[in-house]
């Protein structure tokens, strides 16, 4: 009864080993993760800075000390978002409906920069950009280095739109392909476009980020979406015709407006009803599209020259996709393929189930599995395993050498076996993308990597 009554208010524990297993949560994963830590709130992002894990929370943001798991520091904000790459990152954060917002160092928490008058904030591996607006028709635009103390340029921009606020609002470009289990904002910040494509009163102002030139201001036609990808404007159009949507796509040179590239019947996924409303930008990520052939296969086009990349074969599922690789899932269910973009030549193939999702960052892709559920992360260039978890967590974050998975509240850092993944050099988007700046000798580009949308000549060979 004494040994009870001395445990119980805490004068002696005589069974300390016993306490620290009550008072730990489960792991989250099997084999256990280097640290696991439970935070405030449910995360709505997780992202690598450096030494340092950056997690925005509803009302709040922290960050981590990656070697740890520590809290570092914790601040009250509405949004958050991580500007710039490795040890060069900051944190920028604000409050809703409040103009301005301020840079953080992400291992410190100490304010670099204060701004109290953008409405807007736009984040990206290499750069940041803010508006602010002195009349809503009035507004400048401008770029800075993630922690540079005075703007690169500066532009001016005839309103920002009423839906562009706080950090990364939409603008016009592409929207990626998502997976159960494994966050959007998995790969980070993206890098900069070579063009970014304002939406302003129904038009669209396309700026060069390396100038600040306004080169386009650029008002769709009825049956018209713009976007910005890969260097070009690009006008799709959805017409409706005997139940159907017939699409055509036009790329346009950002300074001149002429025509570079024209194809017809690839649907972008823009519409989705008859009457070919188009109220979604076109899927795809960085400098190339994703889209849907005549014949129900699917196809990955070159935003620039409008080359077919890649076409599936029937039955085949593009789970993920960036400007050098697609994941592919196979027609019976039963595996995931790695694809060279513009090569024609598969990289790695391993098994996975018929939900098997992915996702395509600089160092490593994952894919998210069922029955048994798996997080996988692989060298996306050979398929070489980083890291194999049996667990129902999903991936939050991925990094130079790790990434943090997630369950409700419980976060934890996975390291990555062998050496950490070096990424290639980001592509600028502005220039011929990958694969060359010429289609394959004696095609023109528009008959795919395997001439699968060509007909083959009467006779195989002329005369």
């Amino acid at each position: 009864m004494a040994v009870i009554a001395l445990a119980a208010t805490g004068v002696w524990n005589p069974f300390p080993a016993m306490w620290d297993w009550v008072d730990r949560s489960e792991p989250i994963s099997e084999p256990d993760v280097v640290w696991q830590q439970r935070i405030g709130g449910t995360p709505k992002s997780v992202t690598f800075a450096g030494d340092a894990v950056v997690v925005e929370q509803r009302t709040r943001v922290e960050a981590r000390a990656l070697a740890t798991g520590d809290q570092l520091w914790e601040r009250k904000a509405d949004w958050a978002a991580v500007a710039g790459a490795d040890r060069n990152s900051v944190v920028v954060v604000g409050k809703l409906l409040v103009k301005g917002y301020e840079v953080l160092d992400p291992t410190t928490g100490v304010t670099r920069r204060r701004d109290d008058d953008a409405v807007a904030v736009w984040t990206y591996r290499n750069m940041l950009f803010d508006a602010r607006c002195t009349e809503p028709t009035d507004c400048t635009l401008s770029a800075w280095d993630a922690r540079g103390t005075a703007p690169l340029w500066t532009a001016f921009l005839p309103g920002v739109g009423s839906g562009l606020f706080a950090d990364n609002p939409g603008l016009r470009g592409t929207r990626r392909l998502t997976a159960t289990r494994i966050e959007e904002g998995v790969a980070g910040p993206e890098p900069v476009p070579p063009l970014l494509g304002f939406p302003v009163d129904g038009r669209v102002h396309v700026v060069d980020t390396a100038t600040g030139a306004v080169l386009q201001n650029v008002e769709p036609g009825r049956e018209e979406r713009l976007s910005v990808v890969g260097g070009r404007l690009l006008r799709i159009s959805a017409r409706s015709q005997d139940g159907s949507c017939y699409f055509a796509i036009s790329g346009r040179d950002p300074a001149t407006g002429q025509e570079v590239w024209q194809r017809s019947g690839i649907n972008l996924r823009t519409a989705d009803n008859a009457g070919c409303p188009q109220r979604e930008d076109p899927q795809g990520a960085r400098n190339v599209l994703v889209g849907v052939a005549p014949d129900a296969r699917e196809a990955v086009l070159d935003g620039y020259d409008g080359r077919l990349l890649w076409v599936g074969e029937a039955g085949q599922k593009l789970i993920a996709v960036d400007d050098r690789y697609a994941l592919v899932r196979a027609g019976d269910q039963r595996s995931v393929t790695a694809r060279g973009l513009g090569t024609d030549r598969v990289l790695w193939t391993r098994p996975a189930g018929g939900k098997a999702g992915a996702a395509l960052t600089p160092y490593a892709a994952v894919i998210a599995d069922e029955k048994p559920s798996r997080l996988v992360a692989l060298d996306p260039r050979n398929g070489r395993e980083l890291a194999v978890l049996r667990t129902s967590a999903n991936a939050l974050a991925v990094g130079p050498t790790g990434m943090i998975i997630g369950e409700g509240r419980e976060i934890g850092y996975v390291r990555f076996g062998g050496a950490a993944v070096t990424p290639a050099p980001p592509g600028n988007g502005g220039v011929p993308a990958p694969g060359g700046t010429n289609p394959p000798p004696g095609d023109d580009g528009t008959c795919g990597p395997k001439r699968e949308l060509c007909p083959d000549p009467a006779g195989g060979k002329d005369g």
